[in-house]
């Protein structure tokens, strides 16, 4: 009876993350393939910003293999996934239909955070410009900005770690450590 309530549990869990992962799946993608996007949650500007650094890698790596920059970023859209992901897939179909360099790169620079990469890729795709150390330079700028920020988060946690720490030890050492040589320093002042 346990293993059949076990593996009913496991079906329906199974089930409500696959419907709830798709709607939310569907509704970053209307939010963010259209022309003029929306205004995108602070889940998905943290998921874009997380996805960026690894995102140039990749097209750094594409662009250094001879991909033109739409392949390239069709390459990197379609094996990343995520707002940024979709948007570069989105970005390398219309450019393939004949869109506007700049209009498709500016949509997809219209996403927070992107605006050197897609500048990057736009000259590249207009005047045939080598992307590759642009790009790289932008990945290894990204990756500086995320090891800065998590030293920067650390040092945070480590000073408001103190505070709970001074409000109990400070009274704890006054009580043990100094009340009892300053009792001890006035009996023997009152005595004399």
């Amino acid at each position: 009876m346990g293993y059949g309530a076990g593996l009913a549990l496991t079906y329906g869990t199974w089930r409500w993350q696959r419907r709830s992962g798709a709607t939310h799946d569907g509704e970053l993608a209307e939010g963010e393939i259209g022309a003029t996007g929306g205004a995108l949650s602070g889940e998905q500007r943290a998921l874009i910003a997380s996805q960026l650094p690894l995102t140039a890698e990749m097209l750094a790596a594409c662009l250094a293999a001879g991909a033109g920059p739409p392949e390239a970023a069709e390459a990197v859209g379609n094996s990343l996934g995520g707002p940024l992901g979709r948007r570069l897939a989105w970005a390398a179909a219309e450019l393939r239909l004949g869109g506007e360099p700049s209009a498709v790169w500016g949509r997809v620079a219209a996403l927070p955070g992107v605006a050197g990469l897609a500048r990057s890729l736009e000259r590249a795709t207009v005047t045939g410009a080598p992307a590759v150390g642009p790009v790289t330079r932008l990945a290894i700028d990204c990756r500086a900005d995320r090891g800065r920020a998590a030293t920067a988060r650390a040092r945070r946690a480590g000073v408001l770690a103190t505070a709970p720490l001074g409000l109990c030890f400070l009274p704890a050492f006054l009580l043990v450590g100094v009340a009892p040589v300053v009792i001890g320093l006035a009996d023997g002042l009152l005595t004399t």
